[in-house]
């Protein structure tokens, strides 16, 4: 006869790790995605952090490509694609927003 083994373990959901390294803002910003410093496809930006954003494209993005992003208010920003899929994308900063461009990024 088989005896059943129970298992207890102890786990905390990934947000309460504090796995993000700053806060994000739910936004709605026209952007441009391009490549070498041209603009070549629209995008919205649909959340932000200093370190990165979630965006909406028209177009097919792939994963561990850099882009340009051209944000408003703030200009060109080089960013690595993360994660893609069904015309949505995350996307790192390899610099981070500075206060200043994060608070006109967000500013209402």
């Amino acid at each position: 006869m088989e005896k059943a083994i129970a298992f207890a373990a102890e786990f905390e959901p990934a947000e309460s790790l504090g796995r993000r390294r700053s806060p994000r803002a739910p936004v709605s910003l026209d952007a441009r995605i391009g490549r070498g410093g041209i603009d070549r496809a629209l995008c919205k930006i649909t959340d932000i952090s200093a370190h990165g954003a979630r965006l909406q494209a028209y177009s097919e993005l792939r994963q561990g490509t850099t882009i340009w992003l051209t944000l408003p208010k703030v200009g060109h920003c080089a960013a690595r694609i993360v994660w893609a899929g069904d015309f949505e994308a995350g996307v790192e900063f390899l610099n981070p927003l500075t206060d200043e461009a994060f608070a006109l990024l967000t500013a209402q």
